[in-house]
């Protein structure tokens, strides 16, 4: 420790030469180290008052630092890239598509989204593209890690989705509109669809509930490669609010792939068949509702009660589940309530 000695002056009280420590007040100085906190000081001279001041500045400048960065964080994002459909449909909904910059290859909805430069998928998603937008937020799926880490570390925000049934997608929007400064817009969307719901399961309610298959993939042409809803996930929320009775709701899985023989086992009264095919024609639709008639002896085929719903909107769990859930209804249950 380096050390200091002031000389002394004669105390007034004494008469001597340091007859005692007198205080600061008295007129005499004591020995002191500069690494010593001097009390009662606010003197700009004080070494040690200098480093105290410097310390609480830094502090305060770091706080101010911190603050700006967190509301920069928080601030609404100009410009969205969004590889998730269904979020991209919540985001024009909740009035922010103006920000929307690029979008997946599978966006079709609101027509806006055609305009927009297309950015690949989940399982293909070009990261160069999204990159030369410049956005400063990133829809992307939960599932893709490693895309969601390489735009943190070039400093990107990004928004995971996650999958679940029509409570979490609400939820999501709910969230994704307090990201993008429109938590109001969002909340109103939200109550919008469970009032939908709502109408629709009161609407249903007292009904018989057939058991219904209700299926979202399979190679055309054939019943191979069958998947179909199980008892978890948007789908079978969907399924049981229409008023439907899901014949694999034991399996605690979003999606089951099924023989033939699973199939004739759980004899569904229904089949509802779920495609996004852009490409479908009435003509086709018929070909692939008449592949069914080979499992003949399922009480679904031998009623006649095969079905197939057209659209985007039956397989994204976006703004428009009510609608999906509602055309499901009027399928299981035609005429008046």
């Amino acid at each position: 420790m380096t050390r200091r000695t002031l000389r002394t002056i004669r105390s007034p009280a004494s008469g001597r030469r340091g007859a005692r420590p007198a205080r600061r007040d008295e007129g005499e100085y004591r020995e002191y180290s500069t690494d010593e906190p001097r009390r009662g000081t606010g003197y700009i001279g004080d070494q040690r008052g200098n480093f105290i001041l410097v310390r609480a500045l830094r502090q305060v400048c770091g706080l101010v630092l911190l603050t700006a960065s967190f509301a920069a964080a928080q601030a609404s994002p100009t410009r969205i890239v969004s590889l998730v459909p269904a979020l991209t449909e919540a985001l024009f909904a909740m009035g922010a598509g103006h920000a929307v910059v690029g979008v997946s290859s599978f966006d079709t909805y609101p027509p806006d989204v055609m305009s927009r430069p297309k950015v690949g998928g989940l399982v293909d998603p070009d990261l160069e593209r999204i990159l030369t937008l410049r956005p400063g937020l990133v829809v992307l799926y939960g599932s893709q890690a490693d895309q969601i880490a390489q735009l943190r570390r070039a400093g990107i925000e990004v928004f995971a989705s996650t999958h679940g049934g029509l409570r979490e997608t609400l939820s999501v929007i709910r969230t994704l509109g307090t990201r993008v400064r429109r938590p109001d817009a969002a909340a109103a969307l939200v109550t919008s669809i469970e009032d939908r719901l709502d109408d629709i399961r009161r609407r249903v309610a007292g009904r018989d509930r057939p058991s219904v298959l209700l299926v979202f993939g399979r190679e055309p042409g054939t019943l191979r490669n069958v998947y179909a809803s199980g008892g978890v996930g948007f789908l079978h929320d969907m399924l049981e609010a229409a008023g439907g009775r899901n014949v694999f709701a034991d399996m605690s899985r979003e999606s089951v792939q099924l023989t033939s023989e699973a199939i004739l086992r759980a004899a569904p009264e229904v089949i509802l068949e779920l495609t996004y095919d852009d490409l479908m024609t009435p003509d086709t639709q018929a070909t692939e509702i008449a592949v069914w008639s080979r499992l003949s002896s399922i009480p679904a085929v031998r009623a006649g009660r095969v079905f197939l719903l057209l659209g985007h909107q039956f397989v994204q769990p976006g703004p428009r589940v009510a609608e999906a859930t509602a055309a499901i209804a009027t399928t299981l249950h035609p005429g008046p309530p």
